[in-house]
């Protein structure tokens, strides 16, 4: 750790002093830095509670502590008002330097309402795929980076291990297929009682499946393909589990367990088997009163699973975009991404993070719990189409799916109304 930390704190050194070069070269251009006068102060917005606070200005704490030329003001928006209040300051001109973005990465770049990031990555010597792999460069558009990834953790599997034990079956693996996964959780079912598994109504699970099966929702060319035999056979499946097989439960038996209740709150009452999910849960979980675990998800004719994540974005009126940069290359190092795990708030984007011994065997954790799970599932992470269009293609999905998660029904069916729905709002990729 004490090496790492030398390394990041030397690179961090070694690009502030390059900053005022860097500003006298980009003054006057737009989204450039103004001439370096002194030390400058910087304003970064991001989302959440009160552990993101925390992990965020303890990084910010750290970036500060390793130069003297940049300070970094935070200001925390709660999610549900975050992208509104964002886009007022950036329609105003006070957008901030950094900003947190996620799967509306895309809403702001298809605008030029942040900085494409190419070539200040290259500048930096900032290896986008060396230091992230998959996901290094997930938030792209029309063949540039927008954001640098900073939180990523693979949907998993939680299982419970008492049921799998008490039912004879083994546990999950990357290697199950569908037909192992479905024959575990019809073994796991006791019928009104407990279910093998929690579900896949939620787009970041079915997409997995999707992907699992060679489909697309957005095609290579930037078109719609809701409905290709892929993507119904992979909805169809999921949804069966519920109606067909009865190893799912039904909207209705969700409700009799009591309010508010789906897959991760039901896995904690130990009603369901498996729960396909993200890292928050392990919060949950940590006092739990049974033996549970997580595990890569299985695969279908490949393997592909979903990301949660976030990363850092520059917007267009920063007038420092090469101190925004730096702080984002040092936010999103090894030493400041430690922070991200010490305080249990998600998976740190960062690959030898995530291989790190204080992220395998956390130091709040108060059972062994397999996090290795995350580091094995990001080598076949699938890069969800973060296209422009991004809240209206959910909002297509959830209009015209409910009654099929409640009810059961025909996949081709919903997904060819879904489909010609995103054909009249969906721009093709350029």
């Amino acid at each position: 750790m004490g090496t790492t930390g030398s390394r990041v704190r030397r690179t961090g050194t070694a690009a502030i002093a390059a900053l005022s070069t860097l500003a006298l070269a980009a003054c006057g251009s737009g989204g450039g830095d103004a001439a370096a006068d002194g030390p400058v102060t910087l304003t970064m917005t991001v989302w959440g509670g009160d552990v993101d606070k925390k992990s965020y200005q303890e990084r910010i704490d750290l970036f500060e502590a390793s130069q003297d030329e940049i300070s970094i003001k935070l200001q925390l928006i709660p999610g549900e008002q975050y992208e509104q209040k964002v886009q007022t300051m950036i329609a105003g001109g006070d957008g901030p330097d950094i900003m947190q973005v996620a799967e509306g990465v895309n809403v702001y770049s298809s605008k030029k309402q942040i900085l494409p990031l190419d070539d200040l990555a290259a500048d930096a010597g900032l290896d986008l795929e060396e230091r992230f792999g998959p996901v290094g460069t997930l938030y792209s558009y029309d063949g540039s980076v927008y954001a640098v990834p900073d939180r990523s953790g693979a949907m998993i599997v939680y299982y419970n291990k008492d049921m799998f034990d008490a039912a004879g079956v083994e546990y999950p693996s990357a290697e199950w297929t569908w037909e192992d996964a479905q024959a575990a959780m019809e073994q796991l079912t006791i019928p009104g009682e407990q279910w093998g598994y929690a579900g896949a109504g939620w787009w970041a699970q079915w997409w997995s499946f999707a992907y699992q099966n060679g489909g697309r929702i957005i095609d290579e060319d930037g078109l719609p393909a809701a409905n290709s035999p892929e993507v119904v056979e992979a909805l169809q499946w999921a949804n069966d589990l519920t109606h067909v097989h009865h190893v799912v439960p039904t909207a209705a038996e969700y409700a009799d367990m009591g309010p508010d209740m789906g897959g991760d709150p039901a896995f904690a009452a130990q009603k369901v088997a498996m729960n396909t999910t993200g890292f928050w849960a392990i919060n949950s979980l940590l006092e739990a009163d049974f033996e549970w675990d997580i595990a890569p998800l299985w695969q279908g004719d490949e393997q592909a699973v979903s990301a949660f994540g976030s990363g850092l974005a520059i917007s267009r009126d920063s007038k420092h975009a090469e101190q925004a940069f730096a702080a984002i290359d040092f936010l999103t190092d090894a030493e400041a991404q430690q922070v991200i795990i010490k305080n249990a708030q998600d998976v740190p984007a960062n690959l030898e993070v995530q291989g790190s011994e204080e992220f395998l065997k956390p130091e709040w954790a108060t059972r062994e719990v397999d996090m290795s799970a995350f580091g094995a599932s990001s080598a076949f992470v699938f890069t969800s189409p973060l296209i422009p269009e991004w809240n209206q293609m959910q909002a297509a999905f959830d209009d015209n799916l409910g009654t099929f998660w409640n009810e059961g029904g025909d996949a081709k069916a919903q997904l060819d109304v879904i489909q010609k729905k995103l054909e009249t709002v969906i721009k093709p990729a350029r």
